[in-house]
């Protein structure tokens, strides 16, 4: 398969100023570590990233080590929804840490199958708000993008704790949450795949985007819609990598996803285009 590299220019790699009130940090597909205020929010971490024929053959088995060293803290760990390269390494991050885990219904049932305590677990539909430290989580509710073929791949609900270690097959997206994150004065919106509700977004502006990638070209409207209902003045490129290669293997862009067009529309539509490597830190000040 023709994989595209990232071309160099693309990445941001400005120094990190030292006095930013919110670090955000990028770890590949749709996830981040945001700290500000000496608290730490971790957004769909998947650090695991089994290989394709393991994925599609074989339980998932979160790799333990390699999460530890990449996300050595957090204090809550937030879920977009429920496939397995939003919340595989999830409860594996939250036993470590003795992080919350925060998601939808679907989401906490994977939680639950991993077996977290249910003291870690904070099941949410959204709507409403949720302490974050000095900060403050709203989930969004919103739909699973489309993506190949202009389908949505794996539809469907957890009812129930799946079989764990899970095949993908199990790890359907089940209710999916846009997130609206407050935190040490910067506002923060997450969209992990590219849908979103915009009569649940009446009233939010966001300082900066973390805005899914792939699957855009089924979305009509979809980046200029988002910065003019958020405003935000930072756009940040998500889900955009193959993510069957290891985490320190050089990204490459997934098929179908044009980053530099990705870029072009962001900057179109008025804000700054920003894409950052895996690890890749961006400063943000209130």
């Amino acid at each position: 398969m023709f994989l595209k590299s990232v071309p160099d220019s693309l990445y941001h790699r400005a120094p990190v100023d030292e006095d930013a009130d919110v670090r955000l940090r990028y770890l590949g597909t749709a996830g981040f570590v945001v700290e500000g205020a000496g608290h730490t929010i971790v957004l769909d971490p998947f650090i695991t990233r089994p290989g394709l024929r393991e994925t599609v053959f074989k339980p998932l088995v979160p790799d333990e080590r390699r999460i530890a060293q990449v996300i050595p803290h957090a204090d809550d760990v937030v879920i977009g929804h429920a496939h397995h390269d939003h919340v595989l390494d999830a409860p594996c991050l939250c036993r470590q840490t003795g992080a919350r885990f925060i998601g939808s219904p679907d989401a906490c049932n994977v939680a639950r199958a991993a077996g977290l305590s249910a003291s870690q677990i904070v099941e949410t539909r959204g709507r409403e708000a949720i302490a974050t430290g000095p900060g403050t989580l709203r989930g969004l509710p919103s739909e699973h993008g489309r993506v190949y073929f202009n389908r949505v791949s794996l539809p469907g609900d957890i009812p129930e704790p799946p079989p764990w270690p899970a095949r993908v097959t199990d790890l359907r997206h089940g209710l999916v949450l846009n997130w609206h994150i407050e935190l040490a004065g910067v506002r923060i919106v997450h969209i992990d795949t590219a849908e979103f509700f915009a009569d649940e977004m009446q009233g939010l502006k966001a300082d900066v985007l973390c805005l899914c990638a792939i699957g855009r070209k089924y979305r009509p409207n979809y980046v200029a819609e988002a910065v003019a209902l958020l405003e935000p003045k930072i756009v940040v490129a998500c889900h955009w990598d193959w993510f069957f290669t290891p985490y320190e293997a050089e990204p490459k862009c997934l098929p179908g996803v044009d980053l530099p067009g990705f870029v072009e529309e962001i900057i179109d539509a008025g804000a700054e285009a920003v894409v950052l490597p895996f690890d890749g830190v961006l400063g943000l000040h209130s």
